[in-house]
């Protein structure tokens, strides 16, 4: 009898032990998907993303000697196009613009995504300046500048890409998917394809770009528009004109999924692929990062961001592992090379920096450096603050890259009337909140004042000395904080949630701006508003 208790006994004791072990191993199994697996912290942080922060949207890339070189959407801002440069696609450097000279596109700038190309000696641009002549080709000897005049392409849509074939033919494809094949010296079309590929169905597809690679012809695009469900898609062909079959693991990137969620990066998409000398591949594209941790309100812009990818021979492309991505990278990288980071203080002794931009082009006459007397002279026109296609605004600003930080000048400014406003802003899409010095009966004051819509709101005025003034913007995640400082003491004037001031708020496809600013409101200033510095220190 005891033995049989015995027995009986150790058969319980295995059958719960085999439970055990087979709970454990479905546990192992289901937190090592590629949608469930933790992030393994003990390995180095090799980078941060994004890798180029603030307003640097829809990037494409190609490499050219020892540099890899960038470029992204500039929509409303001249100069247009910035182009980047860098020897371990990391740490980017600007050198120039492709849109520098009014002349180029003398209508008016709305520049949507670029694809940038280098071929023999040559590097190219095709994009679309959506509103004032659409797709066009730009090309340069160096990537710096100058840059052609546009070489106008009969094709429609937007987002058009750039593709130089092995037996010299050159084709475009849009964002409808349709493939001409085009004489590159004058633009003209000579034959038309498609729609080559129909995608995966999500909305807005956009952004396509082609490869080639052990004799499939790939067709990469974002799709699900610009917001949460952004994606990255492939598809792939034997013939460049199709029929293109859809990769079965698509998106290739996304953050609409379990394992994206609660990202601090969001809205990925719009990318560009680079192989590197090494052989190692790697994927450029955006997302952007909310106001706080969570939240759905972005300011900065969509960003720059960056991510290595296996791409094993006749096979597809893999992101990342599971096409997410994190703020800390701990993925082994090429050789870092660091560049010199762009100063805190601006001192306006010389030119302005490749960092700074005015709305529309030309560069408003109203806008000008006194080097002799080392100050930024803005002199108010009758337009005002308002119009992302208005030209002659007197603005000058540069991008938020930090949803914490200090922007700070130095104004020297007496209205002569009391339509003549001046001060420092923050403007994104037409949207502005404004911390500004104006007249009163003979005495100067400063107050803050923010436009949104049709809603227009002043703070209380506060009465100033004489002499220069500090106005002060400081962001703090979901406020920004509008001051000034005057004789050793520094004022809070009035807050407002950043929210108002986020793509999902206003629309548009850009991001916040920093800078000086000044209006004669409805008729042009006779007083300049001379800016002595300007300061923007990040907090993060």
């Amino acid at each position: 009898m005891l033995t049989q208790l015995l027995t009986r006994a150790v058969h319980r004791v295995g059958f719960f032990t085999l439970l055990l072990a087979a709970s454990n191993l479905y546990a192992a199994q289901t937190a090592t998907t590629p949608f469930n697996a933790a992030i393994d912290t003990t390995k180095l942080v090799t980078y941060t993303n994004p890798v180029l922060p603030g307003f640097y949207s829809d990037p494409s890339i190609t490499k050219a000697g020892e540099y890899y070189y960038l470029v992204s959407s500039t929509f409303e801002y001249f100069p247009g196009i910035p182009v980047f440069r860098s020897k371990d696609l990391v740490n980017w450097e600007q050198i120039g613009h492709v849109i520098d000279r009014p002349e180029q596109l003398p209508d008016g700038v709305n520049i949507f995504a670029v694809t940038l190309r280098y071929h023999e000696g040559t590097f190219y641009i095709v994009t679309t300046n959506v509103g004032y002549g659409w797709n066009f080709i730009m090309k340069a000897d160096d990537p710096a500048g100058p840059w052609s005049d546009p070489i106008w392409i009969d094709v429609p849509h937007i987002d058009p890409d750039l593709f130089f074939d092995d037996d010299g033919k050159v084709y475009v494809i849009n964002s409808a998917f349709t493939l001409y094949e085009i004489d590159i010296d004058t633009g003209n079309v000579l034959n038309e394809t498609g729609p080559v590929w129909a995608t995966e169905g999500g909305r807005y597809a956009e952004g396509p770009h082609i490869y080639k690679k052990d004799g499939w012809y790939y067709l990469m695009a974002a799709e699900g528009g610009t917001e949460e469900a952004h994606s990255i898609t492939i598809a792939r062909s034997h013939n460049i004109k199709g029929p293109y079959y859809s990769n079965p693991a698509n998106p290739i990137v996304t953050h609409v999924n379990r394992a994206g969620q609660q990202n601090p990066i969001q809205g990925l998409g719009h990318g560009d692929m680079i192989q590197a000398d090494d052989g190692s591949h790697w994927m450029v594209f955006h997302g952007y990062r909310s106001v706080i941790e969570g939240g759905v309100h972005h300011t900065l812009g969509r960003e720059t961001c960056l991510a290595p990818v296996s791409w094993p021979e006749f096979g597809w492309p893999q992101v990342n592992g599971n096409g997410t991505i994190t703020p800390l990278m701990r993925v082994p990288t090429l050789p870092l090379s660091p560049v010199a980071p762009t100063p805190e203080r601006t001192t306006f002794d010389k030119p302005l920096g490749l960092e700074w931009n005015y709305v529309q082009s030309p560069p408003p006459a109203t806008v000008a450096i006194d080097q002799r007397n080392k100050s930024l002279v803005l002199t108010g026109s009758a337009h005002s603050l308002g119009s992302p296609h208005q030209k002659g605004i007197s603005f000058v600003g540069r991008r938020l890259q930090h949803t914490h930080f200090k922007a700070s000048t130095a104004l020297n400014f007496t209205p002569t009337a009391s339509n003549e406003k001046a001060g420092l802003t923050l403007l994104n899409n037409g949207t502005h909140f404004d911390v500004m010095i104006g007249m009163e009966k003979g005495e100067r004051y400063v107050q803050a004042a923010f436009k949104f819509g049709e809603i227009r709101y002043t703070s209380q005025k506060y009465a100033l000395a004489h002499g220069p003034v500090i106005l002060t913007v400081e962001g703090a995640g979901s406020e920004y904080h509008f001051g000034f400082e005057q004789q050793g003491k520094a004022t809070i004037i009035d807050s407002v949630s950043a929210r108002y001031l986020s793509s999902e708020t206003i629309g548009g496809f850009t991001g916040t701006y920093v800078g000086p600013y000044a209006t004669g409101n409805g008729k042009a200033s006779t007083a300049d508003a001379s800016y002595l510095w300007f300061e923007y220190v990040p907090k993060e």
